[in-house]
């Protein structure tokens, strides 16, 4: 029996002497972070609702009943009609996938031009350093906003100059991480092997010193992503965003306007998962940097 027990203690031991890998001790650190799971599971309920839209979304977003038209939630209607009787939940789902479209498509987007002129003004240095950061710190002097109201309202408001328009707004602080990064990188020994080998620039950030950055684009995806969200919908309620009859939350607050006072379910409901959607990816990317930062680990 004494035996047994001893067995068993050393096996434990040895379990919890059991080094773990990086990404174990990231999840491991995440998971004590309840506000950021609890926003991480937020973001995947509003995801999945969103994306099964064309199968759960209990009428046709775009079919008008004038007779219909602001009407109580009901059993039909569960969140009520809007001023031309069409489902408000039906809208909201289906504007949902135009919103977090827009605001993923354009996340990548600026992350692909961040990394490479980040990438390219570290690795580089010198005058191609301070040409590409001068550019960076240019643009992020400037009211974007407004710059982006100017260039939607000269080149159209369609879905694609919209996401354009985001993504040159937001590639700076990317371009920015990826800099620093690269630059913390590039001196280190197995760059310095890569590069006594032979190895072209290219292949030595492609493989070498931009796979380090990730971590770090991964914190800067989440913010971009709800960067963007926010920023579509405030084009879109001033009328340079996505145009109706096509839903989107930001629309879908621009045409509430009216109706604050008499049906302010309206506004409420695509502004609350504006708010629900920006705040827990804010929330979801510190907990993020939080869990992948070593230092605030040890602290």
């Amino acid at each position: 029996m004494a035996t047994l027990t001893r067995a068993s203690a050393t096996s434990s031991a040895a379990a919890r002497a059991r080094v773990r890998t990086p990404t174990e001790r990231v999840l491991a650190r995440f998971r004590r972070n309840r506000l950021a799971v609890a926003a991480l599971l937020v973001l995947v309920l509003i995801h999945v609702a969103v994306l099964l839209a064309p199968w759960i979304a209990p009428h046709d977003p775009d079919r008008v009943e004038l007779a219909k038209r602001l009407t109580a939630p009901n059993i039909e209607h569960w969140l009520g009609t809007d001023e031309f009787g069409r489902d408000v939940l039906s809208r909201l789902l289906v504007g949902g996938q135009v919103s977090l479209a827009v605001g993923l498509t354009s996340m990548i987007a600026s992350m692909v031009l961040g990394i490479l002129i980040g990438a390219a003004a570290g690795y580089a240095g010198g005058a191609t350093d301070a040409v590409l950061m001068r550019i960076t710190d240019g643009m992020l002097s400037v009211p974007l906003f407004f710059v982006a109201l100017m260039a939607l309202a000269l080149l159209g408001a369609t879905v694609l100059n919209l996401v354009l328009v985001i993504a040159l707004s937001s590639w700076m602080t990317v371009a920015r991480v990826v800099r620093a990064e690269v630059l913390r990188t590039r001196e280190l020994e197995f760059v310095l092997a890569a590069r006594a080998l032979g190895c072209s620039p290219l292949r030595i950030l492609a493989r070498h010193v931009v796979p380090q950055s990730v971590p770090s684009i991964t914190v800067a995806a989440t913010l971009g992503v709800a960067f963007a969200v926010l920023l579509e919908s405030s084009l879109s309620f001033l009328g340079l965003g996505v145009q109706p009859p096509a839903a989107s939350w930001g629309n879908m607050l621009s045409g509430a306007r009216g109706y604050l006072r008499t049906v302010p379910g309206l506004a409420v409901y695509p502004g609350l998962l504006i708010f629900m959607t920006v705040l827990c990816y804010n929330w979801f990317g510190d907990g993020l940097r939080d869990a992948i930062d070593p230092t605030l680990a040890e602290r």
